[in-house]
């Protein structure tokens, strides 16, 4: 409970097509992470109001999913130019409440405006199959049909992508959604909420609850026989909770969990280009992204290069707010988060680690910590898994050298995790027999970025299952649906 006055109280709760008025002062703050002070207090969204979200969309399903494809992907393309006209608004609001650099903000922008327009493309071209049975007799009919409303939850390190990368193909299927965005970046989608109707989507269809409790809403929700499909978005530990809760009555899942990246820089490497993508796939958005190169595994014979240039470079970076052009790293998105790494430095430095290189940080008090560079080495005789290997989620490179490529590699495998993997080498054919030992979603050669919107994104093992984003990407709002017809008389000849 907060002891804000009501008037002071964000609406958190969007019902059929308005912002409910806060009745009370149960309410949560959102903080910048850059100076640690409230920027908003949400109002909590409550058991019954949550039920009325996932009504509303229930009750306007059947005519947003009859509503004609061409129609869906205009409201699609329209709200892909309002957010793009809006661009300035939504990186202000990434950078405030995510605590985001500009330029990473301004980014996410971009990329989530891309899923937007990629579904709108899409929506026209769910196409089915038809044909006359083998044993003849009798026509097929195949065609694909939304699933129906749909429970959206979000985190809170893409605070816009991650919604639009869920609600742009539910809604090009036909699908209507209750979103929850991450009650420590629900600003960024209320922005977005308030631009629905103006790119003329209707009441009910899309609707949004906000808490900082979502244990109890997101469980009273999958009890809803309304509620056809949950799709989330953050830790495998709260994605086993929702697949275990959606078991009871079957409804559909998609789970995005934790990644265990690794980076593997082999003994033929491009070192400068190794060292970019490190930089790309490390430390972009203070690392707090899945995709994060958690585990970097370096050949011995390129290592002394490597970490010098990555050394140098990681000396140089400065932990500050998003807004400030000096800034090479943004804050953690929380005082638990910076704790958090703390703590895993030190234990990692116990367990074998050398600290080789610290940035600075501001005095803003915010929730900084300086990029890190860390080494140890691993011989080919050494036993296996040496020291803690967590998900970082921080500015820090946690670098493994090896004398042995083959130990490498098979190292770089050994993980319950599954999402996202780097490898470079100037040898393509070596990279994807590497790539091959790696089971993962997703594998980029020679690169520090892989996602994109017309790519199917997702991981295997601990990391969840199902894909987002690309022609794949709609398949998780769609059922399969079979009809015959029979024929009531053979076909005449000819």
């Amino acid at each position: 409970m907060d002891s804000t006055p009501p008037q002071q109280i964000r609406p958190g709760t969007f019902i059929d097509g308005s912002w409910r008025t806060p009745t009370g002062s149960d309410c949560f703050a959102v903080h910048d992470p850059a100076t640690g002070k409230d920027l908003a207090h949400v109002a909590e969204s409550t058991l019954d109001e949550a039920d009325a979200a996932l009504a509303a969309a229930a009750a306007v399903q059947t005519s947003w999913a009859m509503t004609p494809s061409r129609t869906r992907a205009e409201v699609l393309h329209r709200l892909d130019a309002l957010v793009r006209e809006r661009a300035a608004e939504f990186t202000a609001l990434i950078v405030a409440e995510a605590g985001k650099r500009v330029a990473d903000a301004r980014a996410e922008v971009s990329y989530a405006a891309d899923f937007l327009r990629w579904y709108a493309e899409e929506a026209v071209r769910l196409h089915g199959r038809f044909g006359d049975l083998p044993e003849g007799g009798a026509t097929m009919y195949v065609s694909r049909r939304p699933v129906g409303p749909c429970l959206v939850l979000t985190p809170w390190n893409f605070p816009l992508a991650m919604i639009t990368r869920k609600l742009a193909p539910a809604l090009a299927a036909g699908c209507t959604a209750v979103v929850k965005p991450s009650e420590a970046t629900p600003l960024t989608c209320f922005l977005l909420t308030d631009l629905l109707a103006e790119a003329g989507l209707p009441p009910g269809v899309v609707n949004v609850v906000s808490t900082a409790r979502p244990a109890p809403l997101s469980e009273r929700l999958l009890a809803d026989p309304a509620l056809r499909k949950v799709t989330f978005t953050g830790s495998t530990a709260v994605g086993r909770t929702l697949t275990r809760q959606a078991a009871d009555r079957m409804i559909r899942t998609s789970m995005e969990l934790g990644g265990d990246a690794p980076f593997l820089v082999l003994g033929d490497a491009e070192v400068e280009a190794a060292v970019t993508g490190v930089l790309h796939a490390k430390f972009r958005g203070s690392g707090q992204a899945c995709t994060a190169a958690n585990r970097i595994l370096v050949a011995s014979s390129v290592a002394e290069e490597f970490l010098g240039e990555l050394g140098a470079r990681v000396a140089a970076m400065h932990s500050g707010p998003g807004d400030d052009p000096r800034s090479s790293v943004g804050p953690l998105i929380d005082d638990r988060a910076l704790t958090r790494t703390r703590q895993r430095v030190a234990a990692a430095i116990d367990s074998g680690f050398t600290l080789l290189a610290q940035g600075d940080t501001a005095d803003t008090g915010g929730f900084f910590h300086p990029a890190t560079l860390l080494r140890r080495d691993v011989r080919a005789a050494d036993p296996a898994r040496v020291g803690p290997d967590v998900e970082w989620f921080a500015p820090v490179a946690a670098v493994t050298v090896y004398d042995d490529e083959e130990r490498l590699i098979t190292d770089a495998a050994d993980s319950e995790s599954g999402l996202a993997s780097y490898i470079f080498s100037r040898d393509l054919d070596r990279a994807r027999r590497a790539a091959n030992r790696l089971e993962v979603g997703m594998t980029a050669i020679n690169s520090g970025l892989l996602s994109n919107a017309a790519v199917p994104f997702g991981g295997v093992k601990l990391s969840g299952h199902g894909r987002e984003g690309g022609s794949e990407g709609i398949d998780a709002y769609l059922e399969t649906h079979y009809l015959l017809e029979k024929m009531t008389q053979p076909p005449s000849p000819r």
